[in-house]
């Protein structure tokens, strides 16, 4: 019961700043250095249960897909690590034109050695206990 409060409160608590990364500037892949605004339709929120105690695993693994996402089609927002609070729960965003796009980066992945080289990374060294994936739409101006 009291694991389900604090997980509501804090998926509750980062949802409006994480909702507010949504109408800034993306400037995390390369496709957003366009100086045209890019549409964003939907966006992929992970939310990781991360082992607290390697967490140094977890940010190798994240830092990995900072190239390989964009590489691959996905507008990367962000990787995001825990700070003050909780210390097991870790987040992403990644932004994408359509669903279909999404299926057509997810394949690229399944394909890219880089991709494959950190799936497997997490894999074999179970840094991560947990993963739970949100799809959410940007709120229009």
């Amino acid at each position: 019961m009291i694991d389900r409060l604090r997980r509501r409160m804090t998926v509750n608590a980062l949802r409006l700043p994480l909702l507010g990364l949504l109408a800034k500037p993306l400037g995390s892949s390369a496709k957003s250095q366009n100086p045209r605004k890019r549409a964003m339709a939907v966006v992929c929120h992970i939310r990781y249960e991360i082992d607290p105690y390697r967490r140094e695993l977890f940010e190798q693994y994240a830092r990995a897909w900072l190239a390989v996402i964009p590489a691959n089609g996905g507008d990367l927002l962000g990787y995001f690590m825990p700070s003050e609070g909780t210390n097991y729960v870790a987040h992403a965003m990644i932004a994408f034109d359509s669903l279909a796009a999404y299926e057509v980066y997810r394949k690229r992945l399944g394909v890219d050695p880089r991709s494959v080289a950190n799936f497997e990374f997490a894999q074999r060294e179970k840094f991560i206990l947990r993963e739970e994936r949100e799809w959410l739409e940007p709120v229009g101006a």
